[in-house]
């Protein structure tokens, strides 16, 4: 009996924890995986790099109650520079998307939905600026986060990622991320 109890008990947590995990904050994409590397299609063109220079495709899944915009921050936590690197920005971007195209971050922003607005990356650009890590300094990790936020932000196209990086985290209600590899040999 004792036993009974307890496979029933434990079939009761397996249940909870598969339906808390169903509706959880997730990020996927069919371009970058977690812990895989990219391919050069996501290399920046310049600096040396010579690869496509194109952001992945994203899509995100069970949004929060509440949410009034997504932003998606990409950083390079390995760039020698003693802060890392800020490879995209993208706020107010409507709570009703929940998907960006492959090439979202081009230049002209078309790919965008309306209201969505790219910030300076570091590369001095409001676009997306691709893996560029310096050759020799091993796998660095790029993560990739969609923020589900309380409300649009007003901050300039110039903000510093440190700025949009504090704004951006005050107002995110949850988020999810993927972390994708890049190396140069």
């Amino acid at each position: 009996m004792k036993n009974v109890i307890y496979t029933l008990g434990f079939g009761v947590c397996l249940l909870s924890a598969g339906s808390a995990f169903a509706d959880q904050f997730s990020l996927t994409s069919p371009d970058i995986q977690d812990g895989k590397m990219m391919s050069k299609t996501h290399e920046f063109q310049g600096f040396g790099c010579t690869g496509d220079n194109q952001s992945p495709a994203l899509e995100w899944h069970n949004a929060p109650e509440g949410t009034k915009s997504f932003a998606v921050l990409v950083h390079d936590r390995d760039a020698p520079t003693g802060s890392g690197w800020w490879h995209w920005q993208v706020i107010n971007i409507p709570a009703t998307t929940l998907s960006l195209p492959r090439d979202a971050g081009n230049i002209n922003g078309a790919k965008l939905p309306k209201g969505a607005m790219q910030i300076e990356s570091d590369y001095g650009t409001a676009a997306f600026g691709g893996a560029c890590p310096p050759p020799g300094h091993g796998v660095h990790h790029y993560t990739f986060t969609v923020h589900a936020l309380s409300g649009n932000l007003e901050l300039p196209a110039t903000a510093s990622g440190a700025l949009v990086g504090y704004m951006v985290n005050a107002n995110t209600i949850e988020k999810a991320s993927i972390e994708a590899l890049y190396e140069r040999k």
